[in-house]
């Protein structure tokens, strides 16, 4: 009789991992293309990093993922495009070329490109299905995005787009 609690405490304990870890999980709603990801273990990671990187950033005056308006009035079946261009352009120019002297925070950097990639893997998935389809207007708010960025000097560029990841994370919370 001592042994019958045992198997439930293992149930429980079963029970909490699985529930811990798709707490976090969230639905994206991108057009024709679903896909689940943890946004709240990335805004975690982001949060962690925020004020190190947004203290590096000497342009105040310019928001380069809010001057594109590209992100906030992105219609419905242009938004899997929108985002997968965006995740291969923080993939292959700002995760990749970010440089800091803290290993802490490339850590940080580092998971959340790896949740990027995830995401990009996902989309790539929809894609291949035809339900990420690229429209003008994603393609026309990338270029905005890529433009701007380029107008700025290399680092420069790189840790603004960076300190920026809030204003991607919070619409990809609003796509659920």
């Amino acid at each position: 009789m001592k042994g019958s609690g045992l198997p439930i405490c293992l149930l429980l304990a079963v029970f909490y991992l699985c529930w811990k870890s798709s707490a976090g999980l969230r639905t994206l709603h991108l057009g024709s293309c679903a896909i689940t990801t943890n946004l709240q273990e990335m805004r975690r990671r982001f949060s962690e990093i925020r004020d190190s990187v947004q203290a590096q950033d000497e342009i105040m005056d310019l928001r380069i993922l809010r001057k594109a308006e590209s992100l906030q009035d992105t219609k419905p079946v242009d938004r899997c495009c929108l985002l997968r261009r965006i995740l291969r352009f923080y993939l292959d120019k700002v995760f990749r070329s970010y440089r800091t002297p803290d290993h802490r925070v490339l850590r940080r950097v580092s998971s959340l490109a790896n949740s990027f990639l995830a995401i990009k893997r996902d989309l790539r998935l929809c894609h291949a299905r035809m339900t990420c389809p690229c429209g003008e207007e994603a393609t026309e708010k990338y270029s905005q995005i890529l433009s701007h960025f380029e107008e700025l000097q290399p680092r420069k560029a790189v840790v603004k787009v960076l300190g920026e990841l809030g204003i991607l994370l919070r619409w990809m919370e609003e796509t659920e």
